[in-house]
């Protein structure tokens, strides 16, 4: 999953579907389903947050307007949230994806966000006793030079 999660989208490829895009918005000022999904696809894929973030966005607005394909948009925004370790969020779509069809690589993705999820908590509850640790010692410190 990790290699999944870590593929990025060509350079190529997003400034193709971004241009289609643009395209398609000059031309009629709206832009279809297909070619906003292709987009979307792609910044969830790209290197930079701020792409995925507008990816994500892109996908929830997909979510929200087109049921029929509700099932991708779902699956990609799990995966987007993931890339960007907002974890809670990517697994509520997880779940809400397997309440529609049982699939392994959603499973798959759950298990992995799991586990990320515990490694992030992990890490900040290390973080939070380092910190107290040093804090208590400059506190010892100080106490100690005080009574001197």
């Amino acid at each position: 999953m990790d290699e999944l999660l870590n593929d990025v989208v060509p350079q190529e490829d997003l400034e193709r579907f971004e241009k289609k895009y643009h395209h398609e918005l000059e031309l009629d000022g709206e832009v279809t389903t297909e070619t906003k999904f292709e987009y979307a696809f792609c910044l969830v894929r790209s290197r930079y947050t701020n792409d995925i973030r507008k990816g994500i966005m892109m996908l929830e607005e997909l979510a929200r307007t087109h049921p029929e394909g509700r099932r991708d948009y779902i699956y990609y925004l799990a995966f987007g949230n993931a890339r960007i370790k907002n974890y809670d969020l990517s697994l509520n779509y997880c779940r809400a994806f397997l309440e529609i069809e049982s699939n392994e690589q959603v499973r798959s993705l759950e298990e992995y966000i799991k586990k990320q999820s515990d490694k992030e908590i992990a890490k900040g509850m290390a973080v939070a006793g380092g910190a107290a640790l040093v804090l208590g010692g400059i506190l010892g410190l100080g106490i100690a030079m005080a009574r001197k």
